[in-house]
C-alpha cells in the first residue's frame, strides 16, 4: 500500500453547501499542476464539512488498498474553489453530489432523476472532466417525522401527508418556506399544506421534532440524528427534491480505468442508510473519519 498524505486545513463544519473556507493550494509551493504537483499520485479532495471528508477517506482508502498512490487535500471550502482545482489537475477525484454539480454548471437546469441529472452533467462538463457512476446514497432535502407520527397517521410517503398536514406544523430553515422545492413545491407536487410553519436553525430542528414543537421536519437525508433518533424519512415519489447522489467527479487524464473500477465499486456499495450511520460515528461519536472509512470498507470487502 502506498503512502497516505493528508493535508487538512480547516475545522470541520456540517454545511452541505460547503460555503466559505480558504484555498489550501494558495499555500503550496507551486510545481506541476498535473498529477497533484507532479507526484503522479491520485489526489482526492473534500469540502469543509464532515461528510465530504468522510467520503474522501472512503474513496481514497479504497484506491490505496489497490496500490494506487493517494494524496488527500481536505477541507478545501466552496465548490467555486475546488472545481477549478479539478479542472487544473491539482485534484484528481472529488466525491460530489450530482444535483449540486449540475446546479453549479447550470443553475437553470430542471430537477430530474439521477439518470437525467447525470446525463445533463455529462453534457455540461468541459472537456477533461467526467463523472463516474453514482451511488444510491443521497444527501438531499426531506420531510421527516418521528416514528410515532408516522404510525399515528400512516405515513410512508410525502403524498400521505395530504389529508393530515393541516393538523401538523412543519419546521425548516427560513428559506424553505418560499423556495420552489420547499413549501410551495409540497403544495404543487403533493397537495400538502401544513397547518403551521416554524422557521428554525438547522441544528435546532431535530430537538424541536423530538419535543413535538413541530410534527414534520426538513432534514438532510444523511443527518446523523435520523439514525440516532430513528426518525422516518418520507419517500418522495414525485422527486420534488431532485437527485443528490454521491458521484465522483474526476479529472479524466489522472484516473485510469483500473482506478475508475475501484471508485465505481465503492459507489455501488454505498447507501443513504450506511452513510447516515457513518456520519453518526464521525459527527456524534467523534470518531476519526479515516478510521470509520477503513472499517466500513473492510466490512464491505473493498479493502
Amino acid at each position: 500500500m502506498k503512502t497516505r498524505i493528508a493535508l487538512a486545513g480547516l475545522p470541520l463544519v456540517l454545511l452541505l453547501s460547503a460555503c466559505g473556507g480558504s484555498d489550501p493550494f494558495e499555500e503550496e509551493d507551486g510545481g506541476d499542476a498535473a498529477g497533484g504537483g507532479g507526484s503522479g499520485a491520485i489526489v482526492v479532495g473534500s469540502a469543509d464539512f464532515p461528510e465530504s471528508t468522510l467520503l474522501a477517506e472512503i474513496y481514497g482508502r479504497a484506491l490505496a488498498a489497490e496500490d494506487f498512490e493517494v494524496e488527500y487535500r481536505l477541507n478545501i471550502g466552496s465548490r467555486e474553489v475546488y472545481y477549478s482545482q479539478i479542472e487544473s489537475g491539482r485534484l484528481s477525484v472529488f466525491p460530489e453530489y450530482n444535483g449540486g454539480i449540475l446546479a453549479y454548471l447550470d443553475n437553470e437546469a430542471p430537477l430530474g432523476t439521477s439518470e437525467e441529472t447525470n446525463a445533463a452533467i455529462t453534457e455540461a462538463l468541459p472537456e477533461g472532466l467526467e463523472i463516474l457512476e453514482s451511488s444510491d446514497a443521497e444527501n438531499k432535502d426531506s420531510v421527516t417525522v418521528t416514528p410515532e407520527t408516522a404510525e399515528e397517521y400512516g405515513l410512508g410517503t410525502i403524498a400521505d401527508l395530504a389529508e393530515v398536514a393541516d393538523d401538523l406544523t412543519l419546521g425548516a430553515p427560513p428559506e424553505f418556506e418560499t423556495r420552489p422545492q420547499g413549501v410551495p413545491g409540497l403544495a404543487d407536487a403533493y397537495g400538502v399544506e401544513f397547518g403551521g410553519f416554524r422557521a428554525l436553525e438547522p441544528a435546532l430542528i431535530p430537538q424541536a421534532l423530538l419535543d413535538d414543537d413541530i410534527q414534520a421536519a426538513n432534514l438532510f437525508t444523511t443527518d446523523p440524528q435520523i439514525a440516532v433518533e430513528g426518525f422516518v424519512v418520507l419517500e418522495d415519489p414525485e422527486n420534488l427534491f431532485g437527485a443528490q447522489n454521491i458521484t465522483p467527479l474526476i479529472n479524466a487524464d489522472q484516473v485510469d480505468e483500473d482506478a475508475r473500477a475501484v471508485l465505481n465499486a465503492v459507489s455501488a456499495a454505498l447507501t443513504t442508510e450506511a452513510l447516515t450511520t457513518l456520519n453518526e460515528r464521525v459527527i456524534v461519536d467523534k470518531e476519526e473519519a479515516a478510521d470509520v472509512a477503513r472499517e466500513w470498507l473492510e466490512v464491505e470487502g473493498l479493502v
